[in-house]
C-alpha cells in the first residue's frame, strides 16, 4: 500500500525517516525555548548557517521488537528560530508492510490529535463542503513516504509524533528490521534505539554499515555504523546509534544517511512451533527445518525491453548465471524473455537439470538484448501456459513445487496495455496450480500492478531502485524461495477451542520463512490447546501435533512482555511516554498481532474475491478492524486539524487536513471503498474525541472518604452504618495493587504502583511506600485506558494525549473524560455513574523521606456493580457493625463485616491532603481478617491487569 501525502507541498522543511510500530506523545513541559540548545561544533558551523528551513533539533526513534511484532514511535522536533511564521514539513518513510497506527502535532503548545475514518469514494466530497486534497506518492524501495505539514510560529516548535507497528518477515534465516535515516539536514540530536526481546533466546545479532543505494558493495567484514552500541542478553538485546552533528557530516553533509539495518534471528522449537498466549488471543509461529528439499519446477521471465538497456542488463545475466549453479539436479526448469516480443528458451516443455541444458541456458542468456516495447500480460501468458502445460504431462512430479519468476522495470506498452485486465487473467491462467513472484525495478515500473499479481497468486514482490543492484535483489529473491521444504501446509487446532483464527492453508513453506498464525481462544479456561500441523514433503506426508499447556504459555508470554516493557523503557533517548505507551500495548501484542494480520488477510482476499457482494463484505470487515486498532489502511484516513501560524504569532482557526491519506493497495482503482462519511463523522476535529478544550477546571472537589493515600492509608466509609474503617498496606516497591476490579461487569479497573521511600526519623518503620502511578482501565463502550502520574497524565481512548499536570485542562474521549485542575488534582469520569478524583503530592524541595506521589479517592460509583472487588472496591456495597469484644483478656472493639469479625481500634486518619480528618476503626495487619483473602491476592502482574483477584473467604 502507498501512503499519499496530502498537503502543502511547497513546504521546505524536511523531517524524513523510515521505520515500523508504535506511539510516544509529547509532553508539553517539554516545550521550553528557554533551553539553550545544544552547541553546534565548528567544522559544521558553515553548513548550518546557510540553513533558512526550520532546524530539526530532535529525532529520536525507539522501537521495541516483541516476539517479532515492532512497535516503533517517532518524534520529530522542528524549531523555528526566525521572527515570522514558517512551514515545515515532517516527511518519513515506514516499511510497506508496516501500518501507521497513531499521529500527532503539537504545534506552539497546541495538540493536533489525529483520527482515523472511512475513507471515501474517490471524487467524493466531505460532508462538510470541503473537496480532499490529493497527494503525491513515494517511490522508494521496500518503503511508504508519510508527510504532513505545519506553519510554526515565529521563535516556536513543532512537534510530530508518529507511530507504526509491523510483523517483521522472516527471510533467509534472519529478521531484518531497517530505519531509514534521511532527515535532509544535520540533526542536533539525532538518536535510533531497537529493543529486541523474544520468548526465545536471541541468536545471530548483528547491526549492517548503513545501507545506501550509491555506496560501493558492502564489505566482507562489515562494520556497525560508528557510535553503535549493542547489549546482549539471552532473550533481550539492545542496539542503540547515536550519531553527533560532526559524526552526521562525516557520513554525509545532506543529512541522508542511508538505512540503519539490525539482523537477528531466535532459536525455535522445531515440533509445532512456538505458540504465545496472551489475554485470549494466541499467536503461532511455524518455522520448520532439516527437512529434504522438495524438487521445484521454475520459470524465470526476464523483460529485455529497450529500458533495461546498461547495467540493469548486465546485472540481471549475472544473476541469471549465479541461479543456474544454485538449482538443483531435481529441479526443472526454463527461459522465457520479453519486449514487444515474446522469446521462449525451450518451447516445448521445462527441461532438467543437466550440464548439457546448463550450458545451452547460459548461451541464452548472452544473447540477450534490449530492446522494443514491454508487453507484461502477453509474457506472463505465456509463462503460465507452459508451466501449466509442463505440470499437465507425464514428466511432472505430482510432489514438486512450480512458481514463475517475473522481473521487469516498465509498464505494459505492448499487447494488452490496461492494467487492471492484466491480474484476472493471470489468475485464470495460472489456475491456482503455481505461485508467481514479481520484482519491479526503478520509478517506471507498474509496481501496484506486481503486488497484485503476486498477491493473488500466492507469491510476493520485491521493488528495486533505480540505483540499486537489480542483479542483487533477483539473487537474494531466489535464495528466498529456491530451496522449498513443504507444500499443501494446513495448520489446525482443537475444535471448539479457537475462533476467528488468520490463515492457517499455505501453499508452500521455503527454507529460512516463517509461517504465522493468530486467532482468539473460545475457551480461555482450558488447560491445554492441541496443534495439528499437516504437509508434504515430496512424496511424503509430514504431520506434527502437540498440546501446547496454555496457563503455563500465558505466564511465560506474561513474564517476557514484562521484561521487554522494562528493557525498553530504560533505553536511553529523549521519547517521552514511550514505556507508558508500551507498557499498555505490550500487554495487548497477542491481540494486536491478530488485528494486522486480519486487516492483511481481509485487505489480499478483497482482490480474490469473485463476486463484488463478497468484496463489499471484505471490505467492510477490513474498514472496521482498520478503525478498531486504529490502523491506516487503503480503506481508511488519517484526519488532522491542520495548524497555521497567523503574522501575529498566534495559531488560525483549524481545518481537517489527511497526513498519508493516500494510502492505497493495489487494485483500489476497482472501487470497493467505502461509502462517504456521515456529517458528524467528518466534521472538524475540534467538536471530536480527542480534541483538548482548555478551560479552568476547579480545584475544589467534593468526593467521599473512600480512598487510598500516603503511605498507602486506606479509608473506606460506610454512610448507612454511620462509620468509617480504616487500615494499611505495607506492600513492596514496584507492587501493583488492585483498588477496584470490576471488569466482568461495568468493565472499570483501577490499579495503583507502589514506589519506596526511607522512614523519616525516628519512625519505626524501615520503609515507606506511596502510590507513583495510578491507571484506570475501561472495557465498555471499548478499550481504552487512564494513566496518572505527578507529573503527567495519559489518555488513551480513541486516541492518545499526553497531558501536563503543570496546567488546567479538560479531555473527554467518549469512554473517558479527565479534567485536570493544575498541579492539585485529576477527576476522571468512566460514562454516567462512575468517577475518582486522584490528587497529585508534589515537594518543591523534598526531604530524603519524602516522595512525589498520589492520592486516590472514590467521588461516584452508582455505576460500580454489586460484584465489584479490589481492596477498596470489596466494601462500596457492604455494611458493617460493632460488637464488643475481647482480644488477650481484655475488651476491645469487634468490627462485622461480611460474616467475619475483625479486633479493631479507634483511630484519626488525616485526608484531602491533610484538610480534614476522620475517625475510623483502625485494623491491623495489611487489613487481615477485613478484605477478602491476603494482601497477596491483592498484587496485579501490570498495571494494565483486568483479572479478578483470587481472594479467599476468610470466614471466621
Amino acid at each position: 500500500m502507498l501512503l499519499g501525502a496530502l498537503l502543502m507541498m511547497w513546504t521546505t522543511s524536511v523531517c524524513a525517516q523510515d521505520h515500523f510500530p508504535i506511539g510516544d506523545h509529547e509532553d508539553l513541559d517539554d516545550l521550553d525555548l528557554d533551553v539553550a540548545p545544544r552547541r553546534v561544533p565548528r567544522q559544521v558551523k558553515n553548513i548550518l548557517t546557510k540553513e533558512t528551513r526550520p532546524h530539526i533539533q530532535e529525532l529520536s526513534i525507539k522501537t521495541t521488537i516483541l516476539s517479532r511484532y515492532a512497535f516503533t514511535a517517532v518524534r520529530c522536533v522542528l524549531l523555528n528560530r526566525h521572527t515570522s511564521a514558517a512551514d515545515g514539513l515532517f516527511h518519513f518513510r515506514i516499511p510497506a508492510g508496516a501500518l501507521v497506527s497513531n499521529f500527532t502535532m503539537i504545534v506552539a503548545g497546541r495538540v493536533y490529535q489525529s483520527r482515523v475514518t472511512p475513507k471515501e469514494r474517490r471524487g467524493g466530497k466531505r460532508a462538510d463542503g470541503k473537496a480532499r486534497k490529493s497527494g503525491d506518492i513515494s517511490a522508494e524501495q521496500g518503503a511508504e513516504v508519510f508527510r504532513m505539514a505545519a506553519s510554526i510560529p515565529a521563535r516556536n516548535r513543532a512537534v510530530f509524533l508518529l507511530a507504526y507497528e509491523e510483523l517483521l518477515q522472516r527471510r533467509r534465516g534472519r529478521y531484518e528490521h531497517v530505519v531509514s535515516l534521511r532527515p535532509l539536514q544535520l540533526v542536533s540530536r539525532l538518536g535510533v534505539d531497537v529493543t529486541i526481546a523474544d520468548h526465545s533466546p536471541v541468536t545471530q545479532l548483528e547491526v549492517l554499515p548503513l545501507r545506501r543505494p550509491n555506496l560501493p558493495r558492502t564489505p566482507a567484514k562489515p562494520e556497525p555504523p560508528v557510535t553503535t552500541a549493542i547489549q546482549r542478553e539471552k532473550n533481550i538485546c539492545k542496539v542503540s546509534f547515536r550519531p553527533n552533528i560532526v559524526q552526521q557530516a562525516r557520513i554525509s553533509t545532506n543529512g541522508v544517511l542511508g538505512d540503519f539495518v539490525v539482523r537477528f534471528d531466535v532459536q525455535r522449537d522445531m515440533n509445532v512451533g512456538d505458540v504465545q498466549v496472551l489475554n485470549g488471543h494466541f499467536v503461532h509461529y511455524f518455522a520448520p527445518k532439516d527437512f529434504p528439499v522438495v524438487p521445484k519446477n521454475v520459470v524465470l521471465v526476464i523483460d529485455t525491453s529497450a529500458s533495461m538497456l546498461g547495467s540493469k542488463m548486465r546485472q540481471t545475466k549475472d544473476a541469471l548465471f549465479t541461479i543456474l549453479r544454485d538449482l538443483r539436479a531435481v529441479d526443472h526448469f526454463n527461459f522465457i524473455s520479453f519486449s514487444n516480443k515474446i522469446k521462449v528458451w525451450k518451447p516445448s516443455s521445462l527441461v532438467p537439470v543437466t550440464a548439457l541444458n546448463i550450458r545451452d541456458a547460459k548461451k541464452f542468456i548472452y544473447t540477450l538484448m534490449p530492446t522494443g516495447g514491454t508487453d507484461i500480460h502477453g509474457a506472463i501468458r505465456t509463462g503460465s501456459d507452459l508451466l501449466r502445460g509442463y505440470l499437465s504431462g507425464p514428466d511432472a512430479n505430482p510432489n514438486s513445487v512450480s512458481l514463475i519468476i517475473f522481473l521487469t522495470d516498465g509498464r505494459p506498452t505492448v499487447g494488452e496495455s490496461r492494467s487492471t485486465a492484466v491480474p484476472g487473467n493471470t489468475r485464470s491462467a495460472a489456475g491456482e496450480k503455481f505461485c508467481i513472484f514479481t520484482i519491479g525495478i526503478g520509478r517506471d515500473v507498474d509496481y501496484k500492478l506486481l503486488e497484485r499479481v503476486s498477491s493473488e497468486n500466492c507469491g510476493m514482490s520485491r521493488r528495486v531502485l533505480e540505483e540499486a543492484n537489480a542483479g542483487a535483489m533477483l539473487k537474494g529473491f531466489y535464495e528466498e524461495i529456491g530451496t522449498p521444504l513443504l507444500s499443501d501446509i494446513r495448520i489446525d487446532y482443537a475444535e471448539d477451542s479457537v475462533e476467528h483464527v488468520t490463515q492457517h492453508l499455505f501453499r508452500n513453506y521455503f527454507n529460512g520463512s516463517e509461517l504465522v498464525v493468530a486467532g482468539k481462544l473460545s475457551n480461555r479456561s482450558a488447560e491445554s490447546l492441541h496443534v495439528q500441523v499437516t504437509a508434504s514433503n515430496d512424496d511424503k506426508t509430514v504431520v506434527l501435533e502437540a498440546d501446547v499447556p496454555l496457563r503455563r504459555r500465558q505466564s511465560e508470554t506474561e513474564k517476557h512482555v514484562k521484561a521487554a516493557v522494562e528493557a525498553g523503557s530504560r533505553s536511553p533517548g529523549p521519547a517521552q511516554g514511550w514505556g507508558d505507551t508500551l507498557a499498555w500495548t505490550a500487554s495487548h501484542f497477542t491481540e494486536r498481532v491478530w488485528g494486522f494480520l486480519s486487516v492483511k488477510e481481509k485487505l489480499r482476499s478483497r482482490l480474490r474475491s469473485p463476486t463484488s457482494r463478497g468484496r463489499e463484505e471484505l471490505v467492510q470487515q477490513a474498514a472496521n478492524l482498520s478503525m478498531t486498532y486504529h490502523f491506516l489502511t487503503p480503506l481508511t484516513n488519517m484526519l488532522v486539524d491542520k495548524p497555521e501560524a497567523l503574522a501575529d504569532g498566534t495559531m488560525a482557526p483549524t481545518s481537517d487536513v489527511t497526513p498519508g491519506g493516500g494510502n492505497q493497495l493495489p487494485g483500489d482503482e476497482e472501487g470497493g471503498i467505502l461509502q462517504k462519511e456521515d456529517d458528524r463523522q467528518s466534521s472538524s476535529l475540534r467538536n471530536n474525541i480527542g480534541q483538548v478544550e482548555r478551560r479552568p477546571a476547579k480545584k475544589s472537589v467534593t468526593i467521599s472518604k473512600t480512598s487510598a493515600d500516603g503511605d498507602p492509608h486506606f479509608v473506606v466509609d460506610f454512610p448507612l452504618s454511620k462509620m468509617a474503617v480504616c487500615f494499611n498496606i505495607n506492600g513492596e516497591p514496584g507492587d501493583v495493587l488492585r483498588l477496584v476490579s470490576d471488569h466482568s461487569f461495568s468493565g472499570v479497573t483501577v490499579n495503583g504502583k507502589l514506589i519506596g521511600a526511607p522512614p523519616p526519623p525516628g519512625s519505626h518503620k524501615h520503609r515507606r511506600t506511596y502510590f507513583s502511578t495510578i491507571t484506570i482501565v475501561v472495557d465498555r463502550p471499548r478499550r481504552a485506558y487512564i494513566e496518572v502520574t505527578p507529573n503527567k497524565v495519559i489518555l488513551d481512548g480513541r486516541d492518545r494525549l499526553v497531558l501536563p499536570c503543570r496546567s488546567s485542562v479538560s479531555v473527554d474521549s467518549g469512554a473517558l473524560s479527565v479534567a485536570i485542575a493544575a498541579k492539585s488534582n485529576v477527576t476522571v469520569g468512566v460514562g454516567g455513574g462512575v468517577s475518582f478524583v486522584i490528587l497529585l503530592h508534589r515537594y518543591k524541595n523534598p526531604a530524603p523521606h519524602q516522595r512525589d506521589h498520589l492520592g486516590f479517592y472514590v467521588q461516584d460509583s452508582k455505576g460500580l456493580s454489586r460484584g465489584c472487588h479490589g481492596l477498596l472496591g470489596q466494601f462500596l456495597y457492604e455494611e458493617v457493625a460493632l460488637a464488643a469484644g475481647e482480644k488477650d483478656g481484655e475488651p476491645s472493639a469487634l468490627l462485622k463485616v461480611r460474616g467475619r469479625s475483625v479486633p479493631v481500634v479507634r483511630k484519626r486518619r488525616r485526608i484531602y491532603s491533610g484538610a480534614q480528618s476522620v475517625d475510623c476503626w483502625f485494623a491491623r495487619n495489611n487489613g487481615a481478617k477485613l478484605i477478602d483473602g491476603q494482601y497477596q491476592d491483592y498484587v496485579a502482574p501490570h498495571m494494565f491487569d483486568t483479572g479478578e483477584p483470587a481472594h479467599g473467604s476468610n470466614r471466621a
